[in-house]
């Protein structure tokens, strides 16, 4: 199979789809790279090493994806990217469709082989979402705690205070991979911290690993408005699979927070957990609803390409190969993890949280695999 890796082309978007290592083992299985030139720079890879390591380097996108037969990405396609896609071709990459239409009819419209890295299951894990919510949720505390600086139009605080000053309150809502590793820097630099969460389990978990300066809390709308009155960082880290996430903090709640405190929604890539947010770019993060800082940026990963590029490609090498030893069908046929990761084959949307964010018609993924 003839792999194709282009150059990301959203805003400030540093990281790619492959390293040279993983050029290596696809070769070793007997496939073709080819990476678009200047595709590894954001994560300080050249072109050199892509080719030390067996890849072929194309001059342009189009070169890309005129002539590949699997194409690996980071971020989803954006709407220049549309025509460039065959009818057929096998796409591998983050989708989120759940919070773009428009993504979702344009990649419906290529009739390709949509897999999302976001939606492959391994046992009750999603092991391609894991590593870069490793990092979004780290990040999502270093924004945080910029942003509340009074230059940047936050409240002037130091997220760990000082002996004699309280520090930061930061409300952490989601206890998964995102707010868990949250939590864990919150509570590194000394803020006070608490997590919110709907699993009980979870939530003992947390209350025994965590240092004593990270409480737990149920969540629910009351406890979340009351948390929120006082928290100088609201993180929102909640996920629901391939799904839209749900609207946690309305508008109305914003008048009830501190002037200058900050929103970082993690969440954005699907949807957003806050009623207020929109996406936001790395050159533009941020904007005042209210007087609250919103933090949306919907690659917050891409501002660290090297360390995203390689904690993500260490956990997508696997499946691509297994996509390009076997094509899409016998892959998904044969590997739980492919098979939820389709969500648009052909046409059809074939992941449920998709095509009830839109009211789409729905194709069971097994329908298409016989």
């Amino acid at each position: 199979m003839l792999v194709g890796v282009p150059k990301e082309i959203k805003n400030n978007e540093n990281r790619v789809a492959i390293v040279p290592a993983g050029v290596d083992a696809l070769r070793q299985d007997g496939h073709r790279v080819v990476v678009q030139k200047g595709a590894g720079l954001g994560s300080g890879i050249t072109d050199e090493e892509f080719v030390n390591a067996g890849a072929e380097i194309a001059p342009n996108a189009k070169k890309v994806w005129s002539s590949a037969d699997m194409i690996m990405k980071v971020k989803e396609p954006l709407p220049e990217e549309y025509g460039l896609i065959r009818k057929g071709q096998t796409v591998f990459t983050y989708f989120h469709f759940a919070a773009s239409r428009q993504l979702t009819e344009g990649m419906i419209a290529t009739g390709s082989i949509c897999v999302a890295y976001e939606t492959v299951e391994h046992g009750t894990t999603l092991p391609l979402l894991t590593p870069m919510s490793e990092v979004a949720g780290r990040m999502a505390i270093q924004q945080g705690a910029k942003f509340l600086e009074k230059p940047q139009m936050g409240r002037g605080i130091l997220l760990g205070g000082i002996p004699g000053v309280e520090p930061a309150t930061v409300a952490v809502i989601g206890g998964g991979i995102v707010g868990t590793n949250a939590a864990k820097m919150a509570a590194g630099l000394g803020a006070r911290v608490i997590v919110l969460d709907v699993n009980l389990d979870r939530l003992r978990y947390l209350d025994d690993v965590m240092p004593a300066n990270v409480t737990t809390m149920y969540s629910n709308s009351y406890n979340i408005r009351k948390v929120i009155r006082y928290a100088d960082l609201v993180v929102g880290a909640v996920l629901i699979p391939g799904a839209k996430a749900p609207a946690l903090i309305r508008r109305a709640d914003l008048k009830t927070m501190n002037e200058g405190s900050v929103i970082v929604d993690v969440a954005i890539d699907q949807g957003g957990c806050v009623e207020t947010a929109k996406p936001t770019t790395h050159s533009e993060p941020t904007y005042l609803v209210d007087g609250v800082v919103h933090y949306c940026v919907a690659n917050m990963p891409g501002a660290v390409g090297r360390t995203s590029t390689y904690g993500l490609t260490n956990t997508t090498l696997p499946y691509a190969r297994i996509l390009a030893r076997h094509g899409w069908k016998a892959a998904a046929q044969q590997n739980h993890g492919i098979r939820t990761g389709l969500n648009v084959v052909a046409g059809k949307v074939t992941y449920k949280g998709v095509s009830d964010a839109f009211g789409m018609a729905y194709t069971p993924v097994e329908n298409v695999l016989n």
